[in-house]
């Protein structure tokens, strides 16, 4: 039986006892892991395809080692430029054994099942906390604060005024910049008196 799992934004196609390197994840080596992003399980004509993920499944593995992939260099260069940028990375990985395909275990099902739930709770509105010293020390810093609000908005009132007065001047300027350049253009265009 293989089964197509998700993980750290690849795909992998695992059989139980594969080893494989796949992106870091939070883990000792000798730990247990828990796949349960799973988008395909399958045996022959046996297939069983998600809608992204299948429900109810998971593929289990115990962590090899954590590592670091070799080196690679990271060159950028212009000719003629005098532009020359070397950096170097190493990519980490965590590299598992595949022990399980099938059902998910209790502690995958319920995270998987808390993830709404969570979405759930910070939707709902949130319950009254008993004040602490600190919380109570923090209110006067925020009744200040609306207090200063007024101010703000008393400098905006004033503001308004005095933008309307800089545009109504800027378009007066505009209209005699306007008015100078066609008395210039009709200077210009008078003819020049015969010569005699």
């Amino acid at each position: 039986m293989y089964a197509v799992i998700k993980t750290g934004g690849k795909q992998y196609r695992v059989r139980e006892g594969d080893t494989l390197r796949v992106e870091k994840l939070v883990a000792e080596a000798g730990g247990k892991v828990q796949f349960d992003q799973v988008l395909m399980v399958g045996e022959g004509d046996d297939v069983k395809v998600g809608t992204p993920y299948l429900s109810g499944s998971a593929v289990s593995a115990t962590v090899i080692s954590q590592g670091r992939a070799d080196k690679i260099k990271v060159v950028k260069f212009k000719r003629r430029k005098n532009y020359l940028r070397q950096q170097g990375h190493r990519q980490a990985f965590t590299e598992v054994e595949i022990t399980k395909i099938g059902a998910a275990t209790k502690s995958a099902a319920s995270t998987a099942e808390a993830k709404p739930a969570l979405k759930a709770k910070a939707e709902a509105t949130p319950k009254a906390e008993p004040k602490t010293e600190a919380k109570a020390m923090a209110e006067p810093k925020t009744e200040a604060k609306a207090m200063a609000e007024p101010k703000t908005e008393a400098k905006a009132a004033a503001k308004a005024p005095a933008k309307a007065k800089a545009k109504a001047k800027a378009k007066a300027k505009a209209k005699t910049k306007t008015k100078a350049k066609t008395k210039a253009k009709t200077k210009t265009k008078a003819k020049p008196k015969a010569k005699k």
